[in-house]
């Protein structure tokens, strides 16, 4: 397995992404021709609260809090390509692998995040940012959001459930990093 994916990894290594707005969610004007999504939770107040919830989400939480493996591991960091991998709890089915190339990382005062972007073999083209932030009154909030259409031919195939399964994610990931943070760890 490990054999197998150290060269799944090589090969999405040689890629590039699959679309050409690049970097677009660091912009905040997703880009026409994709579906978007724009979800936010608020988490708490002030700089303990962002710095927690921060390095959370560059350690993968959010994915790792949602069912997903992320390999190699270690935190985002801009131009690292990874391999998301998905199955299905009780499912025989194999394991969902995703190549992904983090696009983009931030880590200031008032915001700590970063965006991947999908590389041949995902099922989706398109990008997907994870931003904490703090705003002037010290109110700490995780927004993410995608721009995306559907690639494979699966997903293409299944196009609702595909949506349902991309919303789903995305809901799980602002519940994992809520839940984190609500523990106080």
């Amino acid at each position: 397995m490990v054999g197998d994916l150290q060269q799944r990894l090589r090969a999405a290594r040689a890629t590039e992404p699959t679309y050409p707005e690049v970097g677009a969610t660091r912009r905040g004007r997703l880009p026409d021709g994709y579906a978007h999504l724009r979800r936010r939770v608020h988490l708490g107040h002030g700089p303990e609260v962002l710095e927690r919830a921060g390095r959370y989400v560059l350690g993968w939480g959010s994915q790792l809090g949602t069912g997903f493996a992320v390999y190699p591991g270690g935190p985002a960091r801009e131009g690292a390509t990874v391999l998301l991998r998905l199955s299905l709890p009780g499912s025989r089915w194999p394991r969902l692998v995703i190549p992904c190339r983090v696009v983009w990382t931030v880590a200031e005062p008032d915001r700590i995040g970063f965006a991947y972007g999908t590389l041949p073999g995902h099922p989706e083209c398109g990008e997907e940012s994870f931003l904490v932030s703090m705003d002037a009154e010290g109110e700490v909030w995780f927004e993410v959001a995608a721009f995306s259409r559907l690639s494979a031919w699966y997903a293409r195939l299944g196009r609702p459930v595909a949506l349902l399964c991309q919303h789903l994610a995305i809901e799980r990931y602002l519940a994992a990093l809520a839940g984190h943070v609500a523990a106080g760890r």
